[in-house]
């Protein structure tokens, strides 16, 4: 079980969506995994991810990959069972070049409040590091939108 549960109203989706951002930042595969059920079914870019295990499997190679990740998401819509986010993040490469990640998800969640569905259209950019401007979790209250660019 996993709070809130669908159905979604507009102050349950963005709580779901500030908890999924608070997790995935904490760069924990197992934790971040735990929020899925254990068939769920991803498409990330172009690879498609099967179940609880193998969605741990592939945060593990992500953040090998993607390393000091920092990310934020927003509400994008919702209905009862479904919710769309938009999101930003950030992260360098083993040879320092840093990194700015913008992307869409459309998640589908089960009555228990788990997610059985996400799909993530994500494309990146180069930045200098000095271009950064996401540092660290959203501290508590920050409600601020994320830019278009």
């Amino acid at each position: 079980m996993r709070p809130p549960f669908p159905p979604f109203d507009s102050e349950t989706a963005k709580a779901k969506v500030r908890a999924a951002e608070n997790a995935w930042n904490t760069r924990e595969p197992e934790r971040v995994a735990g929020a899925y059920t254990e068939d769920s079914v991803w498409r990330n870019r172009g690879e498609f991810v099967t179940g609880r295990a193998a969605i741990q499997e592939f945060l593990v190679r992500k953040w090998e990959r993607e390393l000091d990740y920092v990310l934020r998401k927003e509400l994008w819509a919702f209905t009862d069972d479904h919710i769309a986010v938009r999101f930003q993040y950030e992260w360098h490469d083993a040879a320092g070049q840093w990194w700015r990640s913008y992307g869409n998800e459309n998640w589908e969640f089960a009555s228990a409040g788990l997610m059985r569905r996400r799909e993530a259209s994500i494309n990146d950019v180069a930045i200098q590091e000095s271009d950064r401007r996401i540092f660290g979790p959203r501290p508590e209250g920050d409600q601020t939108p994320l830019p278009l660019a």
